[in-house]
């Protein structure tokens, strides 16, 4: 027999961590070409234009100085809390501060994961909350926000206390997952990542809308019979129509569709039902039906399941990056002093995918609106309560390139005004 040599490559955790990794990109960037209708382009441009000057020049000019008032708040605010995370996870400062939150509780890992991971998120609140009272003087002088300081305030605390309470459970998970699977922890933690995606997306509209509204079934009348004509007719069953209480806190109108299976409802805004016609009431509900239709919810879940699986295993591999970790004053990626690191990443991360998640979320909402037009085959009707969103939500009807590009999460008032006139001219 002619001898040679036989070499076995061993998959050590970090190779197989690596091939897993190019596996999740792989199937997020397929799933995602697949599903999502990239081939929605924009209305033409001339069409925008010409919409743009069918609008009231006051109100134009008032929905740009507002946004105006707005962009020093909420890009010091986007500035601030990035630096704020930088520094607390590229220095020791974070991990310090993770320290010294479980020095009460002998330093016990539980105590670092929750209470050092509410620290660093409350450190970075603290210091943007300055801009977001300066968003709320802001709302409240151009007559959008309704709520004085004190409802204002009880309803940031609320918020503060959901967000800790799902941060606390997923870092005592994250952590807990790497002491019980030092060498693996990468492929569980991906997995709860995706799982707790999926849970969220599922569960937390039911548990937490109700936290911040109140939720009445629509009165009896020729509205809520159209409305679930239009669900019927659609292929959407939905359990009821609510009406939620939002002019407790704004006049700005919107309606949505919530829920899954048995309990699915239309909610429509209490501020819509006054500022609105019926048949715009009609129109708004149709677009959200065409989300629920075509399942946008389930699509983006299954590509954020995908992408926080990823992220997971992407936080594994960064963790051969010494550099990295004596920045951070930490020796593993898998201890709890390594929170504010976390954030830090997961910060720079959705900056950097931040225009990628707009886009995308522009041309599902565009598919949605191509389907309102279709189920309710009234292009007039859509076209004014575009002119009436924009006018009561002073939305900008035509933000500068720059912004439209780097966070805008809906076409433009005059891009949905122009395709409901190219539906009008009978282009599909």
């Amino acid at each position: 027999m002619g001898g040679h040599d036989e070499r076995t490559v061993r998959m050590t955790p970090r190779l197989w961590a690596a091939c897993a990794l190019g596996v999740l990109v792989v199937a997020l960037i397929a799933y995602a070409a697949v599903v999502i209708p990239w081939h929605r382009p924009p209305a033409p441009r001339p069409d925008q234009l010409e919409a743009l000057r069918a609008l009231p020049g006051d109100q134009v000019q008032r929905a740009r100085a507002f946004h105006a008032d707005l962009r020093p708040g909420s890009y010091g605010a986007l500035a601030v809390g990035l630096i704020g995370a930088l520094v607390l996870g590229l220095t020791p400062l974070g991990a310090r501060l993770v320290s010294l939150a479980g020095r009460p509780f002998g330093d016990h890992w539980i105590a670092q994961a929750v209470l050092g991971g509410l620290a660093v998120v409350l450190v970075v609140e603290v210091l943007t909350l300055p801009f977001a009272a300066w968003r709320h003087t802001v709302v409240v002088r151009y007559g959008i926000s309704t709520q004085t300081w004190g409802p204002w305030a009880v309803d940031l605390a609320k918020s503060y206390a959901v967000g800790a309470v799902i941060g606390g459970l997923a870092l005592l998970g994250f952590y807990t997952v790497t002491r019980l699977a030092p060498r693996w922890w990468w492929a569980l933690g991906a997995a709860g990542a995706a799982a707790l995606v999926v849970l969220l997306s599922f569960v937390l509209p039911v548990l937490v809308e109700p936290i911040f509204n109140k939720f009445t079934p629509m009165a009896q009348g020729p509205l809520r019979t159209e409305l679930m004509s239009l669900a019927a007719r659609d292929g959407v069953p939905v359990r009821d129509v609510l009406v939620a209480d939002a002019s407790r806190r704004t006049r700005a109108v919107n309606a949505y569709v919530s829920g899954f299976g048995p309990t699915r409802r239309i909610v429509v805004y209490d501020t819509m039902l006054t500022e609105a016609t019926p048949a715009e009431v009609v129109s708004v509900t149709a677009h959200e039906l065409g989300h629920a239709k075509r399942g946008d919810v389930v699509i983006g879940t299954i590509i954020g399941a995908l992408g926080a699986a990823a992220a997971v295993i992407a936080l594994y591999l960064l963790g051969s990056l010494g550099w990295l970790l004596r920045l951070a004053g930490t020796g593993s990626m898998g201890e709890p002093r390594t929170i504010a690191l976390l954030l830090a990443l997961v910060t720079l991360a959705g900056l950097a995918g931040g225009p990628v998640q707009a886009l995308v979320s522009r041309r599902i909402e565009a598919r949605a609106d191509a389907h309102a037009l279709e189920l309710t085959g009234d292009a007039a009707t859509f076209e004014a309560m575009q002119r009436r969103l924009g006018s009561v939500n002073l939305s900008d009807p035509d933000p500068p390139t720059w912004e439209y590009v780097m966070a805008a999460s809906h076409p433009s008032t005059v891009e949905r005004m122009a395709a409901a006139r190219a539906y009008a001219r009978g282009e599909r």
